[in-house]
C-alpha cells in the first residue's frame, strides 16, 4: 500500500526549545561583539571549553543550545535550515517505496476555512503573518516561510532550480475581497533564471534568496503592516547556511488601480558578514493611526546573537530596534531596547493609537532564572526607551506530548483604541490549578494560551489568565483507537491528557473588539512510524519500511472574542502535526490573526488537510507521488 506524505521522516524526533534564530543583520562586528564579552557578567553562560565553528549555521545553532541555565533559541526555520544537507540526486526519478500517511487525514481544505497559498505541487508553508489595510477591510496581505522553490522544476546551468530553493522563501499572498480568494502561484517555466521580475515570481519577496535576484540561500520569519496610505511592508531574514552573510530585509508593497499587488526591491537593514553577529526573529509594525504625530513611521525589531569570535560561544542576544521615516526606503542606526534583559528572544512592535510605541519580547536578565515576558516603551517615535517592564514570567513551552515539532512561548499583542494593552503567550501550567509548573514537563502540565492586560500603559499587567478557559478545562478526543500493531498486538487509546493550545495571535478592532486565536492539540489517534529511511534528502519523503504506530496529537484551530465566553473552531478538520517539514517537525514558530474595520477577523495558520502531486523536492525528482502537504490556512468571521 502506498503512504502518502511530503517531507516527513518520522524517526527523526528533533527536540527544539523556546527561543529560537532566524536571519540576521549587523550594527556591532568582531570588535563590538568583544566589547559585549568585556561587559559580561560574572554569572555569564556557563559553556563547555569546546569550539564552534560560527561560519556556519549549525555551529551557531550548536553554541546556542549548549548555553547553560538559559532557554534562548534559535527559530525553528533557521534550526531546519542549519540541519539540511544537499547532494546531487539520481538521474531517473525516484519512485518511493511508502510515503506517510493517516486514513483519518482529510483530502482537502474544507470551507469555509480558505487555502492561501495558490502553488500546486505540494510545496509546505509555515510562519504565518497576516494584515488588514486599516481603510479598506477587503484587503487583506498574508505572509509565510515558503518551500515552493523546492518544488520548481527549472534549472540554473546544471542544478535544478529545486536544490538552490530548499529552504525558505519568503511568501506572500493577497485578497480584495476579504479573503474568500488569494492571489498568486510563483511557478516559472523551465527557462528561468534568477530574477526579481512578478510576473515570473509571482508574489514572493523579491531581491533576497538566490533564486529571486537576491544574495542570500534561505530566509524566514515573515510579517506584513500596512501604513495609512495602502501600502503594505514585508520583513523577513536573509542568511546562507554555510557563511556568515545574514540580512533583515524590509520591502514596500504597493497596489494598482486593479487591485494587484508588486513588491519593491528590499532595503537591507545592517546586513553583516561577520561570523559573530546573527540577527533573528524580526518583526514590523506601522503607525497607520491619523493623527498619530508619528503617522506613517515603520517600525522593526528583531533578536541580535552576539558570539565570541575566538572559540564560537554564544555571549548575549538582546532586542535591537529601528525606525524608517520614509517608507522603508531608509532606517535609523540600530538601538538595543532590551536593557538588562540581554539573553532575549522573540520581539514584537505594537503602535498605540496616539503613536505611543511599545516592543514586546520574551528573555531574562541572567541565566537560571526564570523566563519572563517584558515591554519598553516610547513616547517619541522609538527614538528613546523606557527600561524594560515585566509583563509575566514564562514557564516556555517546548515539544508538545505525541508530537514532534517544537513549541515556542514568545508573546503577541496588540493595542486598543482606549489605550489598553494586550498581550499573550504560550505557557506551561499545571493540570491541577493553572499556575505556572516550575519546570518544562507534560508531566501534570500542559500548555495553554494565555493573556494578560494593561490599562496604565504597560506600567502594570494583570495576572495571565487562559484565552480559552472551556477549552483548557477539557481532555483531547482520542480517534481512531484500538489500532492493531503490525508486528502483533494492539496499540490503545493514551489515557486522557488536558488540551494544549499554544502559538497565540491577537488582534483588536479600530472599535476595540478583541479578538484572540491559537492552536489547540485536542485530538490525539494512531501514526505509522517509518522503519527504515533513505539517507540524506530522500529520506525526508521515502520510506523503505513501516513500522509499529504511536501517538499523535492533532490540531485545530480557534478564535475567541473576548468581550463574550464563545470559543470558535474555525478549523474545518483536525491538522495532522506529523507531516511536519522533513521529520524536523515545523509547523512555524507562530500563527497570526488581523481584524479590519467591519469587525471581521481573518485567522491565517498551518493545515496539513491538502493533497497534490510533489515531482521535485529539494534537488531530487521523483515519479510524481500524491502527498498531504502543509499550507497556510485562513478563516474570517465576526462575533
Amino acid at each position: 500500500m502506498k503512504k502518502r506524505n511530503l517531507l516527513t521522516k518520522l524517526d527523526r524526533n528533533r527536540v527544539v526549545s523556546h527561543l529560537r534564530i532566524a536571519g540576521g543583520s549587523v550594527l556591532f562586528i568582531v570588535a563590538a561583539a568583544m566589547a559585549f564579552i568585556a561587559v559580561r557578567p560574572s554569572s555569564a553562560v556557563t559553556q563547555s571549553a569546546r569550539t564552534y565553528d560560527i561560519n556556519t549555521l549549525a555551529g551557531k545553532v550548536a553554541s546556542v543550545n549548549a548555553a547553560a541555565g538559559l532557554h534562548i533559541r534559535f527559530s525553528g526555520s533557521i534550526e531546519q535550515a542549519a540541519d539540511e544537507t544537499f547532494a546531487p540526486g539520481p538521474i531517473t526519478p525516484i519512485t518511493p517505496t511508502y510515503v506517510l500517511t493517516s486514513p483519518l487525514d482529510g483530502t482537502t481544505v474544507l470551507a469555509p476555512a480558505v487555502t492561501v497559498n495558490q502553488d500546486t505541487a505540494a510545496a509546505p508553508q509555515d510562519e504565518t503573518a497576516i494584515a488588514v489595510d486599516p481603510n479598506n477591510s477587503n484587503r487583506i496581505v498574508g505572509a509565510a516561510g515558503d518551500f515552493v522553490t523546492g518544488t520548481w522544476d527549472c534549472m540554473v546551468g546544471t542544478t535544478p532550480c529545486s536544490a538552490f530553493g530548499g529552504s525558505h522563501y519568503l511568501g506572500t499572498y493577497y485578497s480584495n475581497d476579504s479573503g474568500s480568494s488569494w492571489c498568486c502561484n510563483s511557478n516559472p517555466n523551465s527557462t528561468y533564471t534568477p530574477t526579481t521580475d512578478p510576473s515570473q515570481i509571482g508574489t514572493l519577496i523579491p531581491g533576497v534568496e538566490y533564486l529571486v535576484g537576491g544574495p542570500y540561500e534561505s530566509g524566514g520569519d515573515p510579517a506584513v503592516a500596512f501604513d495609512s496610505q495602502g501600502n503594505v511592508f514585508h520583513a523577513g531574514l536573509g542568511f546562507n547556511r554555510t557563511s556568515p552573510p545574514n540580512t533583515v530585509a524590509v520591502n514596500k508593497g504597493t497596489f494598482n488601480g486593479g487591485g494587484a499587488l508588486t513588491w519593491g526591491a528590499p532595503a537591507f537593514i545592517n546586513p553583516t558578514t561577520a561570523p559573530s553577529i546573527f540577527n533573528d526573529k524580526e518583526w514590523i509594525a506601522a503607525d497607520w493611526h491619523s493623527g498619530s504625530p508619528f503617522q506613517d513611521r515603520i517600525y522593526v525589531s528583531w533578536t541580535r546573537f552576539v558570539f565570541n569570535p575566538h572559540n564560537g560561544l554564544y555571549v548575549q542576544s538582546p532586542i535591537l530596534f529601528v525606525y524608517s521615516t520614509d517608507g522603508g526606503t531608509t532606517f535609523s542606526t540600530p538601538t538595543n531596547i532590551s536593557g538588562n534583559v540581554i539573553y532575549s528572544q522573540g520581539s514584537r512592535p505594537i503602535v498605540g493609537y496616539d503613536g505611543t510605541l511599545y516592543v514586546i519580547f520574551q528573555g531574562v536578565t541572567k541565566p537560571g532564572t526564570p523566563d519572563s515576558n517584558w515591554i519598553v516603551k516610547s513616547t517619541n517615535g522609538g527614538v528613546t526607551w523606557s527600561g524594560p517592564v515585566k509583563i509575566a514570567d514564562v514557564q516556555a513551552i517546548d515539544t508538545l506530548a505525541d508530537a514532534v515539532f517544537g513549541g515556542r512561548s514568545w508573546p503577541a499583542g496588540d493595542a486598543a483604541p482606549n489605550g489598553e494593552l494586550y498581550v499573550a503567550w504560550s505557557a506551561q501550567v499545571k493540570d491541577s490549578d493553572g499556575t505556572r509548573c516550575a519546570t518544562n514537563t507534560n508531566t501534570g502540565c500542559h500548555a495553554a494560551a494565555v493573556y494578560s492586560k494593561s490599562t496604565d500603559g504597560g506600567a502594570t499587567w494583570s495576572p495571565p489568565a487562559l484565552i480559552f478557559p472551556t477549552l483548557d478545562a477539557s481532555n483531547r478526543t482520542a480517534i481512531g483507537y484500538p489500532q492493531p500493531q503490525p508486528g502483533g498486538g494492539t496499540l490503545e487509546a493514551p489515557p486522557a491528557r488536558r488540551v494544549d493550545s499554544f502559538f497565540p495571535g491577537v488582534a483588536i478592532s479600530q472599535s476595540g473588539r478583541v479578538y484572540m486565536s491559537s492552536y489547540a492539540a485536542d485530538v490525539v489517534s494512531p501514526w505509522q512510524t517509518c522503519a527504515s529511511v533513505p539517507p540524506g534528502v530522500e529520506g525526508v519523503v521515502n520510506c523503505y519500511a513501516l513500522g509499529d504506530y504511536i501517538h499523535n496529537a492533532r490540531l485545530d484551530y480557534v478564535v475567541r472574542n473576548l468581550a463574550n465566553s464563545g470559543e470558535h473552531m474555525v478549523s474545518t478538520h483536525p491538522i495532522n502535526t506529523r507531516y511536519g517539514l522533513g521529520g524536523f517537525g515545523f509547523i512555524g514558530d507562530y500563527t497570526d490573526i488581523a481584524v479590519g474595520s467591519d469587525n471581521v477577523f481573518h485567522a491565517l495558520w498551518s493545515d496539513t488537510n491538502n493533497v497534490q502531486n510533489f515531482v521535485w523536492v529539494v534537488g531530487l525528482e521523483f515519479v510524481p507521488t500524491p502527498s498531504h502537504q502543509q499550507d497556510v490556512v485562513t478563516a474570517s468571521g465576526r462575533f
